[in-house]
């Protein structure tokens, strides 16, 4: 049985920057969880950084916090967890949260702070990526619904 890396918050944890979550009403998703085949993370939080947070958003290869702090540390060793899990579960999709910037798959804000999104991915997605791990957001589960039934 395929296994699927998930972001924490995606299931109602209190993970986000903000102490909140956003979880997803999807049957698929309560389907996945009955069967044992999510693997959650919080890539940020697994990287060392508290519940709630400042906001981050990515520059370029650095992820810096609303308050001028350089948080890319952080980042990375939460994206090196994340691959970590997949290949200790032998995971090879990913469901991330969209528009973070550790998770987000296709779309991330643009690093200034005003609420402006941009194509790219958050650091957990690209690294994920650069790894052969398909990645999707919660705003893709038919892709990956279609990507699960055509690959096993």
């Amino acid at each position: 049985m395929q296994k699927i890396l998930i972001s924490s918050c995606l299931l109602g944890e209190k993970v986000r920057y903000d102490g909140q979550g956003k979880g997803i009403a999807h049957p698929q998703i309560s389907t996945w969880l009955q069967e044992g085949r999510l693997v959650k993370i919080c890539p940020e939080v697994s990287g060392g950084l508290p519940t709630p947070r400042a906001r981050a958003e990515r520059r370029g290869n650095q992820v810096i916090s609303e308050f001028d702090d350089d948080v890319s540390v952080q980042f990375l060793l939460g994206a090196r967890k994340a691959l970590a899990l997949c290949k200790a579960h032998n995971i090879q999709y990913a469901l991330l949260k969209e528009f973070s910037p550790s998770c987000g798959a296709n779309h991330i804000y643009d690093g200034q702070f005003a609420g402006n999104k941009i194509v790219g991915q958050g650091i957990t997605a690209e690294f994920l990526t650069d790894h052969g791990i398909n990645v999707f957001s919660e705003l893709e589960i038919s892709r990956l619904l279609e990507s699960l039934r055509n690959n096993g």
